[in-house]
């Protein structure tokens, strides 16, 4: 599917790096609105010709995701809800996409994401906060068919671009199941993520390439994870 990439996303620019860093540093509303449209040239457009960029290969994964190109949508907003917060920072300095089915119930869910910071970026694909009712089924599962959980960790072995992440539980679970399965089987929530540092490649079509390969890397995890929520009729 790499070669179907259509070719509308030619990079993020350093500058879009140098503006969110002086939204950590400035963050006032007076300064963002006189900046609004460098925000919506610098970081706006090149995500939503990311997420075009990507709908082929994500609606190839899933046909009922959502691909609109838009905030609220696929894409994250600049602004932040302080009304529940300690921090009372008006604006984002980070920005990012996803690709999750259109649900109220999303956290619960798996989803694809891709994020920009003003110094790193990261991109993979799991829960953003499972309940403990989703983690147990996802053990119980585990427990039930240990051999079809196997064959899907085993496309991901040998493999450098991601790294298994999520919480741990402080006191161990008791299973038989071995060191490398323990991995997954002893957290609270679980995404698999690949965090980069700034380079060539983000000021390029080459990041659609990679997201490309890397999210369909994920897939048949991304397929397992959905099938669980098929089966508690979710």
């Amino acid at each position: 599917m790499i070669d179907r990439v259509s070719g509308c996303f030619e990079g993020f620019s350093p500058e879009a790096l140098a503006f969110l860093r002086e939204v950590r540093e400035r963050n006032s509303r007076q300064w963002f609105e006189e900046r609004r449209r460098v925000y919506q040239e610098l970081l706006l457009e090149p995500f939503r010709a990311l997420v075009m960029d990507l709908t082929h290969t994500m609606l190839g994964i899933d046909s009922m995701f959502e691909v609109r190109p838009a905030v609220n949508k696929t894409l994250s907003r600049i602004h932040r809800d302080t009304r529940f917060s300690r921090d009372k920072s008006l604006y984002r300095d980070s920005m990012w996409l996803t690709f999750r089915r259109p649900r109220k119930n999303w956290r619960d869910a798996p989803a694809y994401f891709y994020e920009l910071s003003p110094s790193s970026y990261r991109y993979g694909m799991g829960y953003y906060s499972a309940t403990r009712s989703t983690i147990d089924r996802f053990r119980e599962q585990m427990d039930a068919d240990p051999a079809a959980f196997r064959q899907i960790a085993s496309l991901l072995e040998g493999q450098t671009e991601f790294v298994l992440a999520g919480e741990k539980y402080k006191r161990l679970l008791p299973t038989a199941h071995p060191e490398d399965i323990q991995e997954w089987y002893q957290r609270k929530s679980l995404y698999l993520v690949c965090n980069r540092q700034v380079g060539e490649r983000l000021y390029s079509a080459n990041l659609v390439r990679d997201l490309v390969s890397g999210f369909e890397l994920l897939a048949p995890l991304y397929q397992y994870l959905l099938a669980l929520r098929a089966a508690e009729g979710a």
